[in-house]
């Protein structure tokens, strides 16, 4: 049996401004302010670009959030009723061999719900 594809995931074409500012949260927990600012200054300034769910959720070392969690219950609800979704915010770190998801990371659990080879947009420095 075939997995039959649940629904069309539609992007924006940039990212949220409130998803910089969690990304900045989320970071301040992991660098200093300094590297966080230059951080955030170089996401603003990446192109979107995209990469397979799979490829992400693997890179990053997280796991799969459940479809109980509120939060993907509801990005899963938007791809369904076919609103596009912000990408996502990706960090290299290199030194721990592994991409931190700064901001993203229930809708990236949404979309590999959906489908683990769908196409995330995203930004990455």
């Amino acid at each position: 049996m075939s997995k039959a594809k649940l629904a069309e995931i539609t992007w924006m074409k940039d990212v949220e401004k409130h998803d910089y500012a969690a990304a900045r949260s989320y970071l301040s927990l992991v660098y200093d302010k300094k590297r966080v600012a230059k951080t955030i200054a170089k996401l603003k300034n990446a192109i979107v670009t995209e990469y397979k769910a799979k490829d992400i959720f693997r890179a990053s070392q997280l796991s799969l959030l459940g479809v109980s969690n509120s939060h993907v219950q509801r990005d899963r609800a938007k791809i369904a009723n076919g609103h596009k979704l912000p990408p996502i915010l990706l960090v290299r770190e290199p030194i721990l061999g592994k991409v931190i998801v700064a901001d993203g990371y229930h809708r990236m659990c949404a979309v590999y719900q959906i489908d683990e080879d769908a196409l995330i947009h995203c930004k990455i420095v």
